[in-house]
């Protein structure tokens, strides 16, 4: 089983709590199904969230899923100007027999246009 590192990102419509973790769960959740993935295959989760969000914790809606027993931790994205605003992003850190080449990076909605190189 080899550790592989599983990045996403989306774009809130606004700074508000239940709508963070609407949209965050529902980054979460297509990260765990367009790899396959359950719960006991993450190992990690970085979160960063643009300096525009203050609502809550994005790690927060993980919690809500029941993600209860892996570490997450919260940063905040440079405060770049120009940059697509309320955006939250992830790193996760898996372990998964799919080659590296077989991850499946999720970028929702608008967040798409961050790396339409890697967005699936």
């Amino acid at each position: 089983m080899a550790v592989r590192a599983v990045r996403g990102a989306v774009q809130l419509e606004r700074d508000e709590a239940g709508h963070m973790d609407e949209q965050v769960g529902a980054l979460l959740t297509a990260v765990l199904e367009r790899n396959s993935l359950s719960a006991d295959d993450l190992i990690s989760i970085w979160f960063t969230a643009t300096p525009d969000l203050h609502s809550d914790f994005p790690a927060a809606a993980a919690r809500k899923l029941g993600i209860v027993d892996v570490p997450l931790i919260c940063a905040q994205e440079l405060d770049i100007e120009g940059a697509m605003p309320r955006v939250v992003r992830i790193l996760a850190h898996v372990e998964s027999d799919r080659p590296r080449a077989e991850i499946s990076h999720v970028y929702l909605g608008t967040a798409a246009a961050l790396r339409k190189d890697i967005a699936q």
